[in-house]
């Protein structure tokens, strides 16, 4: 039974440390990513601005999703810190993600506009492209919950096991 105290303390112990760096990795990644919503319609645009150092990063990365999807309604453009067009698009599906190069320091728009008069909710965000390290972080703290569940698993069909033996 001591055996099963052990296994069973040090799987929750990596499900608490797997979730924990789950978090910081999700906190580390989104660093410096500016989110936003709105509702977009001919009228109204939905507008995200975010500030980049070229020396730091060289590309950039922006999402969209939209809630009620209609083909060829929608377009995205990036504009750089001289408001010249860095990307323009229409957007094809229902999410999207691309990235982008960044070429001066400063502040860079994101823009989604619609030719449509009904008013859909589009959620954004943009920011720099996260590095290797800070993507590490994220695939390290699932393998260490999933470590800890089958662990966790584990543990049970021992404490099972032993507990049939022992009637």
């Amino acid at each position: 039974m001591q055996k099963f105290g052990i296994m069973l303390i040090c799987s929750v112990a990596l499900i608490v440390i797997g979730l924990i760096l789950l978090v910081l990795g999700n906190q580390i990644i989104l660093q410096g990513v500016n989110q936003g919503d709105g509702k977009v319609s001919l009228s109204q645009t939905l507008t995200i601005s975010a500030d980049f150092v070229s020396q730091d990063t060289s590309i950039g990365v922006f999402a969209v999703q939209i809630m009620e999807f209609k083909d060829s309604i929608f377009s995205v453009k990036i504009l750089d810190p001289f408001e010249s067009e860095v990307i323009s698009q229409t957007i094809n599906e229902e999410t999207i993600e691309k990235r982008f190069d960044v070429l001066e320091t400063g502040t860079y728009k994101l823009i989604i506009e619609s030719t449509s008069n009904e008013e859909i909710i589009v959620f954004a965000a943009l920011g720099p492209l996260p590095d290797a390290g800070k993507k590490s972080l994220s695939f390290i703290s699932v393998y260490i919950l999933i470590t800890g569940m089958v662990g966790l698993v584990a543990a049970g069909i021992y404490g099972v096991k032993n507990r049939v033996r022992s009637i």
